[in-house]
């Protein structure tokens, strides 16, 4: 397994230099995939060793983490964006490249072989397909903490207002920076937000720190609170009534969350 895993890196690495440009605009969302990639693969390396999944689990997870957005590459280049509604369903995309131009899947066992596909597939749905095979579901888990854990700091820089930085006190005022009242209800009771009623830019912030309440492992909630994502979230949250009580709810379930051991058997 690890001479297949060195021959994927290497394709991967080749298949992502194909994307490269000198258009500076573009460059920028491609960087932001490359590096995305190379962060996911570690942490879920990281995760599975911190699970103690035994070598081989933990190899097929640094698969899944290496390949799990290899379908943003070619979103960008037939669509120009990365943008899943306004073209194509990017994991769903990543298995067609895996399917028609990566010639290692072929080396990993049948049973492997559909494991990650199935990790890949379910790591960027809002909800996780049903299955009854355990595997599935702890591998999927751990691929959408892993990607999560990174997004939140891919996003970090966008989360600060434009002024806040110059102003330690800074409040958003703004309307666009403020939470649709279906979003502030459903932030309150502790759901999970449609994406398809995202209206502002306070929408879109909540729907992030909602995310909390889909990270499945008590590992990955602990290095989100380390790295200060949930704080700095809710400090650029605005004033507004009904989100107290979506905090309140939210910390307490972080709390208890990272106090939680992570016991899973494969």
């Amino acid at each position: 397994m690890e001479e297949l895993l060195k021959k994927m890196h290497s394709w991967m690495d080749d298949y992502m230099k194909q994307f490269v440009t000198d258009d500076e605009e573009v460059m920028q969302g491609i960087r932001i995939k490359m590096v995305h990639t190379g962060y996911v693969t570690e942490i879920a390396r990281e995760l599975a060793r911190h699970l103690k999944f035994r070598e081989h689990d933990v190899q097929l997870a640094e698969v899944m983490g290496l390949f799990h957005d290899v379908g943003r590459f070619r979103q960008y280049s037939l669509y120009k964006t990365f943008n899943d509604a306004q073209s194509e369903d990017h994991a769903d995309l990543g298995l067609k490249v895996l399917t028609e131009e990566m010639p290692y899947m072929a080396e990993l066992s049948p049973e492997d072989e559909t494991l990650v596909r199935f990790a890949i597939r379910n790591h960027n749905k809002k909800e996780i397909e049903p299955t009854d095979d355990w595997r599935k579901l702890v591998f999927a888990r751990l691929l959408r903490d892993a990607d999560k854990l990174d997004i939140y700091r891919v996003l970090s820089p966008y989360l600060v207002p434009e002024g806040a930085q110059k102003a330690p006190n800074f409040v958003p005022s703004d309307a666009s920076q403020l939470v649709s009242p279906d979003f502030v209800r459903d932030f309150a009771e502790g759901k999970q937000a449609d994406y398809h009623r995202l209206r502002t830019h306070g929408d879109r912030k909540l729907v992030r720190l909602m995310w909390v309440y889909d990270i499945n492992y008590s590992w990955t909630l602990r290095k989100m609170v380390e790295r200060g994502y949930i704080d700095l979230i809710i400090k650029y949250l605005p004033e507004q009534e009904g989100l107290e009580e979506g905090i309140r709810r939210l910390r307490k379930y972080v709390k208890e969350k990272c106090a939680a051991e992570d016991r899973v058997e494969l």
